[in-house]
């Protein structure tokens, strides 16, 4: 694979950049060694997580704990941390395939992600040498768990909103901590703390905080929803005493190190919750195969096997999408390295390029695994709302991961507004190919026939990015900077750009899997055509919403004509190909592709 290639595309920049099958990075393309420490992460759920999932729920004292122990001593915790502080010094890819395949544990994956994630992230990339080299090691074992402490009350999306502050004492050797946190994962057993707080009621700075800091309490568990096993309490500062050595980052950026740990944090949550959506497919495939109702097996029915297949096709996509983004992120760390950039800026680096991919993968990976529950909930039918059946717990557990990270509102209008901004400050051109856009508007449509390979799709790709490029560049024209406080507009684009990078990393991984001879290519075809139909419906919609909203009269006529145009596609028979994925399905009783 041409690694220059790989690097091109830009974050943002698959709207306006051509990608090709050979450049893109897909889940087949894994290792041997990635496929052997996927197996070795699911073997782990079967023996140690999966049979204690009710004493989990329940937190039985020590059980958490225990199993992130076990988990450690088999690297799952410190395999992305650079060997000189304990770990393993794995790529982001291998990284991402942990996330994906211990996501499938329930309370246990939200445990263990928090950990490797939000838990210890902030101190690698921005402790000094003496706080990585005193708490990384034990991090990455295990000895020691970590939490982030940022939600307030008060402040659940407005993060900078906390009110937690931080004084200096008169001796200059410790800070004052006061204050309150929320929905704090792991804090019940957590060993180190991120918090965050105002240094002089304005300063947003983060802070290492021990347990047992004098000072520092506790709530007592949360009552969820979902995630039951999860340990989440409430954190009290009453005059906590911090060591000043203890500062983590400088006075008044903390903001930048709560914000781009999230960028990571987003793409991990897609990465767990597609792995949860895998096995949910697994599970209602099973159950369909296996439950009759008048006397035939409920999978032989096509209102079901619009379901199986349904469930099947967003899954895919959600993988395409993640690995896809996973590898350029890599890539770009690798770059920043032989650029002779500091470990600090490398992978924070490398996430902050890829950040709208990032918040989009939050929704797509979220979005799908709440539709993969739901709908098992359904195939399961009275079964599916008792607790003697796990597909139960995975519709509650899944609930969450749409507030995780930042809501998916919030991350829909956060897509758009770094989309805005990056194109003001001069890092991603979309100006040129919106005036193309519109002059294409004005043009006499090509009804030229291509008769290569997928060209068809491919051209309906480029409409969609087209139909984007109108819809964002009209509505920037007519509102200017009032469009930051259209947010239906904005989520109306969002959505576009969601379905578009969906649908072009399920086509490209598609052709990739033609081109190689894949064995389930013809159903990885058969999904792709089916979300590409479906997309275009959706981003008509979308589209007309935003266009109907900032722009009236011919302007707006021709508009809507447009896109028209460019979400037009060609009659596909959606029906029979989720048949013949349904089909495979059953044949293989689980998610079959890669």
């Amino acid at each position: 694979m041409d690694k220059q290639a790989l690097s091109r595309i830009k974050g943002g920049g698959f709207l306006i950049q051509p990608s090709t099958p050979e450049d893109t990075f897909t889940p087949e393309d894994l290792t041997e060694e990635q496929r052997m420490i996927a197996q070795t992460c699911r073997e782990f759920l079967e023996k140690e997580v999966w049979p204690k999932l009710v004493e989990i729920d329940a937190q039985e004292p020590g059980l958490m704990p225990s199993l992130l122990d076990k988990a450690g001593a088999l690297g799952f915790l410190g395999a992305a941390f650079p060997v000189k502080y304990g770990g393993l010094g794995e790529d982001f890819v291998t990284a991402t395939i942990i996330n994906e395949n211990l996501g499938p544990g329930h309370s246990f994956s939200v445990a263990v992600s928090a950990h490797n994630g939000i838990g210890s992230l902030p101190i690698l990339y921005f402790g000094t040498e003496e706080q990585k080299m005193k708490y990384m090691p034990k991090l990455a074992s295990g000895e020691m768990k970590g939490a982030y402490a940022l939600t307030e009350p008060g402040s659940g999306s407005d993060a900078l909103g906390a009110k937690t502050t931080a004084t200096l004492s008169a001796d200059g050797k410790q800070y004052i901590l006061n204050g309150q946190k929320i929905w704090i994962t792991n804090a019940g057993f957590a060993d180190v703390f991120t918090v965050f707080a105002k240094i002089d009621g304005d300063k947003f700075s983060a802070f290492i905080v021990e347990k047992g800091t004098p000072g520092l309490s506790m709530g007592e568990e949360e009552h969820k929803m979902g995630i039951k096993g999860s340990s989440t309490r409430q954190l009290f500062f009453e005059d906590c005493k911090i060591p000043v050595e203890n500062l983590l980052g400088e006075i008044g950026k903390g903001h930048i190190i709560a914000f781009n740990i999230l960028n990571i944090g987003r793409l991990k949550l897609c990465a767990a919750t597609l792995g949860g959506a895998k096995r949910g497919v697994g599970m209602a495939t099973e159950y369909a195969a296996t439950r009759e109702q008048f006397k035939v097996p409920i999978a032989t029915f096509g209102a079901i096997q619009h379901k199986l297949a349904e469930m099947a096709i967003r899954t895919f996509a959600a993988d395409s999408c993640l690995y896809r983004t996973a590898k350029w992120i890599d890539e770009k760390e690798h770059a920043l390295v032989n650029e002779g950039k500091p470990d600090s800026e490398t992978l924070l680096g490398a996430a902050e390029e890829y950040a709208i991919e990032c918040a989009m993968l939050k929704v797509i990976g979220s979005e799908a695994l709440d539709f993969v529950v739901d709908e098992g909930v359904q195939i399961f039918g009275g079964n599916g709302f008792s607790d003697e059946y796990n597909v139960s717990r995975a519709y509650r557990d899944s609930r969450i991961n749409r507030i995780f990270e930042g809501t998916n509102e919030i991350n829909r209008l956060l897509t758009m507004d770094m989309y805005l901004k990056r194109a003001m400050k001069g890092r991603i051109d979309l100006m040129t190919p919106a005036m193309a856009v519109q002059k294409d508007l004005l043009s006499i449509p090509d009804f030229g026939e291509d008769d290569t390979p997928f060209a068809e799709e491919l051209k309906v790709i480029a409409n969609f990015k087209k139909a984007i490029l109108m819809c964002a560049g009209g509505a920037v024209q007519k509102l200017m900077m009032k469009i930051e406080h259209e947010q239906e507009i904005l989520m109306n684009v969002a959505d576009m750009a969601i379905d578009t990078f969906q649908a072009e990393s399920m086509l490209l991984r598609a052709i990739k899997m033609q081109n190689n001879g894949n064995e389930y290519a013809t159903m990885a075809l058969d999904a792709t055509r089916t979300f590409l139909s479906d997309a275009a419906d959706r981003i008509n919609h979308s589209g007309k919403n935003a266009i109907n909203a900032f722009v009236d009269g011919d302007e707006q006529r021709m508009m809507l004509m447009g896109l028209k145009r460019f979400t037009k596609t060609a009659s596909f028979n959606t029906k029979d190909a989720r048949r013949r994925i349904t089909a495979k399905l059953l044949e293989t009783k689980r998610y079959f592709f890669a």
